[in-house]
């Protein structure tokens, strides 16, 4: 295979001086006055006055915030599925399918054109970053391997469609580059999740893999059977990909997977690089180092707002953006894009931790977060404690979710119960430490915790459950493999009671 490195190289190095050279600010503002002049035409621009707006205060006095539903309801779901001129200009030829975390109902998320050209910029951007930090590197000379849903899309009306943002991805993909990506058409069209995965791990194993990129509590297994396939033929203690130059992991918090990816790459040169890729688009990267938090992308056709959480639902919320956004704030994430979303809610929450260059840490979800007596728990601080409380008895934590369990005759006061699925189940004492351990962290994290451990919560009860019980939930949802993801955070009573008589059965 020829080894292209050489000239992305050269186009990453131009790149990153570009992106070095930015003014966070004046980037984002002219992006703002280029999606409004482009959009100005279309019912929604017509609709909030488009052509008279030269601001970003005079943009969030006309347009309020709106969610998904609020967009759906009043402007898309009238037209769908030929969007023509709706929100943005021309017909929109793609919608990406997503669920959410916590949510059973799909949203049907425009892409357009522009959308899929920003989603591959950015995309290139953070091999920029990787190619500046491992000069050494020559990811562009073997197999990019994609491990996304199905391909399989589903036509709504002549030349449109909708299906996982992956399948668009594949589809769209241009002739140049489908000889670098693996898996192809026959294997990526597949549905079954179990059967999809072991044979991409097979079919790779002859393969010059050089990345991989997907939904990080997914890259797990597909790298674990990639080890198992190489062990039975004699290869170990060769790492799954010999040649692996860069692991792109998303979706979900990396910190409770890092060490056991770390262990899994261990034996090559490869770096792991976080991204921040939403159905709604590419919203950042991870630029430097662990903990330094994910570089924003401001020069690409979104433009990011940021409202403080608990201010979500007043009647008027503050809205800020890169020029007045302040560090160490929990803010949810607002998108307008060049897809046709206008101050659009997107669901994240995120901590600003730099401003030049803007970078965030991702915190949760504004609809993910578990206060059933008062504790008011985020989704950054139980990732932070788990992954702390894991490395405390030396395991690894394949998956999660915790839950709320309510007083009753029998126990006078409630708590949470955490469902826990260890690489390795643990002992009846480092079980009992993890426990401690987790609570201990969570009381320094949080302080409402601390005070309600007193009162009105009893200490947490941890569930270790056998390898696999997540995955065969997760089934059984008819949520296995690609881009869904095992909810955290459960508040759901239903969903938690679902939950718990699963696991009754491991």
């Amino acid at each position: 295979m020829i080894d292209a490195t050489p000239a992305f190289r050269l186009a990453a190095t131009l790149r990153r001086r570009r992106l070095q050279r930015l003014d966070p600010v004046e980037s984002q503002r002219r992006t703002l006055l280029q999606l409004l002049r482009r959009a100005a035409g279309t019912r929604f621009g017509r609709d909030h006055g488009f052509d008279r707006i030269a601001d970003v205060a005079a943009f969030q006095a006309a347009v309020p915030l709106r969610r998904y539903e609020a967009m759906w309801r009043d402007y898309w779901q009238p037209a769908f599925p030929v969007l023509q001129d709706v929100s943005w200009p021309g017909r929109i030829p793609f919608f990406a399918l997503s669920s959410g975390t916590t949510s059973g109902t799909s949203k049907y998320v425009p892409v357009s054109d522009a959308m899929r050209r920003s989603n591959t910029r950015a995309a290139f951007d953070l091999a920029a970053w990787h190619l500046g930090a491992r000069p050494d590197s020559r990811m562009f000379g073997g197999r990019s391997l994609m491990l996304g849903g199905s391909t399989t899309l589903t036509e709504h009306a002549p030349g449109i469609f909708s299906g996982d943002l992956s399948g668009i991805a594949a589809r769209t993909l241009p002739p140049w580059a489908r000889p670098f990506v693996f898996p192809g058409p026959e294997l990526a069209l597949l549905t079954d999740w179990e059967e999809k995965l072991d044979r991409i791990a097979r079919g790779s194993l002859e393969l010059p893999v050089r990345s991989v990129s997907g939904t990080t509590s997914w890259l797990l297994p597909l790298l674990e059977r990639v080890r198992e396939l190489r062990r039975a033929r004699g290869d170990a203690p060769d790492p799954p990909y010999p040649s692996l130059d860069l692991l792109v992991p998303g979706g979900v918090a990396l910190a409770p997977y890092r060490p056991r990816l770390e262990r899994l790459i261990a034996g090559t040169s490869a770096e792991i690089r976080e991204a921040y890729a939403a159905s709604e688009g590419f919203i950042a990267m991870q630029d430097g180092g662990v903990g330094e938090g994910l570089r924003l992308s401001l020069d690409h056709g979104l433009f990011l707002e940021f409202v403080p959480v608990e201010e979500l639902g007043s009647a008027a919320p503050t809205r800020h953006w890169i020029a007045d956004a302040e560090p160490d704030v929990n803010y949810a994430v607002v998108v307008t894009s060049c897809a046709g979303l206008w101050a659009y809610v997107l669901g994240d929450t995120v901590r600003l931790v730099g401003r030049d260059p803007p970078r965030v840490l991702i915190t949760g979800r504004t609809s993910y977060g578990l206060s059933a007596f008062g504790e008011h728990l985020i989704a950054e601080e139980v990732e932070r404690a788990i992954a702390d409380a894991a490395a405390a008895i030396g395991v690894d934590i394949a998956d999660f979710a915790v839950t709320a369990v309510f007083p009753d005759e029998a126990m006078p006061v409630g708590r949470h119960r955490w469902f826990v699925e260890f690489a390795g189940r643990p002992g009846e004492a480092a079980s009992a430490r993890f426990a401690t351990t987790l609570d201990a962290r969570l009381s320094a994290l949080n302080d409402d915790y601390a005070a309600h451990r007193g009162g009105s919560m009893g200490p947490p009860e941890v569930v270790a459950l056998a390898p696999g019980r997540f995955a065969a939930w997760m089934k059984s949802r008819g949520r296995l493999g690609g881009q869904n993801k095992v909810p955290r955070l459960i508040a759901d009573p239903g969903l938690a009671a679902e939950l718990a008589s699963f696991m009754a059965g491991s």
